[in-house]
């Protein structure tokens, strides 16, 4: 097994059920579906932005970590933020945020769904206009950008 290997880790097995990519498996409230999706936004980004009121880029970072810890892999019962999914995001003093994100597989099939979902929480955040998410396999994922919460949660520690 390698190092980075996760299967043993999951707790649901997300199978694809047919040919056309759909899985069986309902989640966030919605029938998960295998469509690749590498970008998606969140919050207003048509919205102007309001004259002379600007962001506190910290306070909002802080909201934002909050909000990405309240987004669970449907497989792993770890958040985004601390199961290392996260690489990195910019919030600008007019209230975008700019994300980037990758998954543990390539192969994930509610890749989608995810990447959807964090635009839609960040967006929502308060002080924050609009969210931009990027997907992104370079680096490639491994379970060494876990923090040390989740490696006790999931008994690697």
């Amino acid at each position: 097994m390698a190092d980075d290997d996760i299967e043993h880790l999951k707790v649901h097995k997300i199978v694809k059920r047919d040919v056309e990519g759909r899985v069986g498996l309902e989640i966030y409230g919605r029938k998960a579906e295998s469509e690749l999706i590498t970008d998606a936004y969140g919050g207003n980004p048509d919205a102007a932005p309001l004259p002379g009121v600007e962001v506190d880029p910290e306070e909002v970072r802080a909201r934002i970590v909050v909000a990405l810890k309240s987004i669970f892999d449907p497989e792993i019962p770890v958040n985004v933020y601390d199961l290392g999914l996260i690489y990195g995001f910019t919030v600008d003093p007019d209230g975008k945020v700019e994300l980037e994100m990758t998954l543990t597989a390539p192969g994930c099939p509610v890749a989608g769904m995810i990447v959807q979902e964090v635009a839609r929480k960040v967006g929502d955040v308060e002080g924050v206009r609009s969210s931009h998410v990027k997907l992104t396999w370079d680096p490639p994922w491994t379970k060494d950008r876990m923090s040390e919460a989740a490696l006790l949660e999931l008994g690697l520690l």
